[in-house]
């Protein structure tokens, strides 16, 4: 089968386009045709070598697809039949895991992490990972949603417990986080600051429901969302770019407010100033992923179309290296997707 595969870490000159043999399936497994594969930051940060990939290594924590085949204990699903892949791997028989929160499981691990994804024409996934398909999503429409939605939902839901009334900052509209977390904030009533690099984003995250805009890069945006709130601060802050944004992101929550956070795109080595934290009584919570249950409650409201994908572009797989390129340099407003 075609795939791009990379054989060490390092730069985007790494991701090749070739044939590599199609998965073998254990007696659990199902092999799905990758009909679409969204791309994530977390690829560009496993390509870079995050977490010690098995090399060659296969990309792509996302998919949508066909069932080709299944293993001979798997008996309730059948070839031909469409499927959303939830990304989130976990042994299935630990305390974690038996309670639903499997993304705390301590054999966790992310399609195209740990194990091959997407960027293939098939992949292998475990039963327990095909998710009923979302009715009339195009495949790449549904490849966008799995991964963003489910560390938004356990971000703000789960983590940051959103309500009505609650004002939520959201940093880089324009990715599929911010993307995400616009949606899920006004869909619990919250009342929605987006920050973007340039108005042509800024008008896009005011059509997926922001309240309020800031082109982060012509205004400081802490100073802004004091205006905004009369000097209140908002009650969560959905951080995921890191050093660049932390200590104004800390700055930016209320007295008592949450800052929650799933990532450092701009750095890992964010400035805190303790003060803050234990005089304001600030909460700053951590959060990868979550429990693979949640998507199901998230694909109700795809369905009644209260939650919805955002495509910047789709692209053939052999173009990935493009795909990369436009994402690292944060070009693009929503989900970039390879279609194999």
């Amino acid at each position: 089968m075609k795939a791009v595969v990379f054989h060490k870490p390092g730069g985007v000159e790494n991701l090749k386009y070739e044939d590599i043999a199609e998965p073998s399936l254990s007696s659990r497994d199902v092999l799905v045709k990758v009909k679409a594969c969204a791309m994530n930051h977390l690829d560009i940060w496993v390509r870079e070598g995050l977490g010690k990939p098995p090399m060659p290594h296969v990309l792509g924590s996302d998919v949508s697809g066909v069932i080709e085949s299944v293993g001979s204990e798997v008996c309730d699903v059948k070839t031909g039949g469409s499927v959303l892949v939830s990304p989130g791997l976990s042994c299935g028989v630990c305390a974690n895991c038996l309670k639903g929160d499997d993304n705390l499981c301590p054999k966790y691990t992310i399609l195209g992490k740990g194990v091959w994804g997407g960027y293939a024409q098939y992949v292998k996934v475990p039963r327990q990972n095909l998710l009923p398909y979302p009715k009339s999503l195009s495949f790449e429409e549904a490849a966008s949603m799995p991964l963003t939605f489910l560390t938004v939902w356990q971000m703000l839901v789960k983590k940051a417990q959103v309500k009505p009334g609650d004002w939520v900052l959201v940093l880089a509209a324009g990715s599929g986080i911010g993307v995400a977390a616009i949606q899920i904030a006004r869909l619990f009533g919250a009342t929605v600051i987006a920050t973007a690099s340039s108005e042509e984003k800024l008008k896009k995250a005011q059509e997926l429901g922001a309240d309020y805009t800031l082109q982060y890069e012509k205004k400081d945006f802490y100073e802004e969302v004091k205006k905004i709130t009369n000097d209140r601060g908002v009650d969560i802050v959905v951080e995921h770019t890191g050093a660049q944004t932390w200590e104004k992101s800390l700055l930016s929550a209320k007295w008592g407010g949450t800052i929650v956070t799933c990532g450092a795109t701009s750095g890992s080595e964010g400035k805190t100033d303790l003060r803050h934290v234990y005089f304001r009584q600030l909460k700053i919570l951590g959060s990868t992923m979550g429990s693979k249950g949640d998507l199901f409650d998230i694909l109700k409201f795809i369905e009644q179309g209260k939650l919805k994908s955002v495509i910047d572009e789709v692209m053939p797989l052999k173009d990935a290296q493009r795909g990369h390129e436009k994402m690292a340099s944060r070009a693009q407003f929503g989900k970039i997707v390879l279609v194999p």
